[in-house]
């Protein structure tokens, strides 16, 4: 054994918790890698703190090194950055990225860990997970050069894909949400951003992460004929209402779904989940994506993050968890 870390548990729907966790002295193809931040996936993690994972997904959502079960006992989470300890030679040393839950420290595969680019910080690293579900999903509706896009919702993953389409060369890109406060967002990412009701019609593609059936209904109201619509959202346990009349039909719309979960059909064969991983933090080279770590908080107040995430009472994009080498219970 190498010694005790401590992870955060959803002991109940709700009810948040840091526990202790015994580490396992690493094998010869292991590393053990203390870790320096992590991030909350906003959208999924609070759907997660609720409960609120339906039971016919319990696994499909599982995430990488998850213990536990849905609704819980679960550990959770999935964007973690940290420095390998003991490991390979080559590794030892080197900042990671690992699909790991909230954990101070942890023994994994030397396989299952991507280093991160000298030049992308270790803070902004834990927006991997992110950018590499927006990645997919321009995988599977990639945009031609001229077009106009839109994308609906701000949060932390219409973000990502906002500020990949930035970067495609003719594209006019707008950012939609209710929030009007998002518009400062939007500007630091190089996009024009809308209310719904304000927002620009006649788009060749509009990417949906709102997670709202009104986000979703709205995205097919600002599509131009022949357009589709990606949907980037997951509801939970949540029903989605959709009004299939007016242009639907006679527009030929397409509703195109995209889940990280596979490599985008258009890649597979020549694309692994490595490839699109170490892509996405390639990416995070740019200094804009800062723009999308809107909060920071100590490991110890991990719990109640994810209670005011989920009952909306800290509004945040990625919020940072920051651990410390010391027991962070004892903060």
């Amino acid at each position: 054994m190498t010694g005790e870390a401590y992870a955060f548990w959803l002991r109940e729907p709700g009810v948040g918790e840091i526990r202790p966790a015994v580490l396992p002295a690493p094998g010869p193809d292991e590393v053990l890698v203390r870790a320096h931040y992590s991030g909350v996936s906003r959208g999924t993690e609070t759907l997660v703190f609720a409960g609120r994972v339906p039971v016919d997904q319990h696994t499909a959502m599982r995430a990488p090194f998850q213990e536990g079960d849905f609704p819980a006992p679960v550990k959770y989470g999935y964007l973690s950055v940290g420095v390998v300890e003991q490991g390979p030679a080559e590794l030892r040393g080197r900042t990671v990225f690992c699909l790991h839950p909230h954990q101070s420290a942890y023994v994994v595969p030397a396989s299952a860990v991507v280093p991160v680019p000298d030049g992308v910080p270790a803070a902004r690293a834990v927006l991997a997970g992110t950018v590499e579900t927006a990645v997919n999903a321009l995988w599977d509706a990639p945009p031609l050069i001229g077009d106009r896009v839109s994308v609906v919702g701000a949060g932390m993953v219409g973000c990502g894909v906002a500020a990949l389409l930035a970067r495609f060369p003719g594209v006019r890109v707008e950012l939609v949400d209710a929030d009007p406060a998002r518009a400062a967002v939007a500007a630091a990412l190089g996009v024009d951003f809308a209310t719904p009701e304000r927002a620009t019609g006649g788009r060749d593609l509009v990417v949906h992460a709102s997670a709202t059936s009104e986000g979703l209904q709205r995205s097919l109201e600002l599509l131009a004929p022949e357009g589709t619509a990606v949907e980037l959202s997951w509801y939970g346990d949540r029903a989605v209402r959709l009004s299939l009349g007016g242009a639907f039909h006679s527009g030929r719309l397409t509703v195109r779904s995209s889940q990280v979960g596979m490599v985008a059909p258009a890649r597979r064969g020549s694309r692994t989940y490595a490839d699109r991983l170490a892509l996405a933090l390639e990416l995070l080279a740019d200094p804009a994506f800062d723009a999308l770590i809107t909060g920071s908080s100590p490991f110890a107040e991990l719990p109640d993050v994810l209670a005011g995430l989920t009952d909306g009472s800290l509004p945040a994009l990625c919020h940072l968890i920051t651990y410390q080498e010391s027991d962070p219970c004892s903060a």
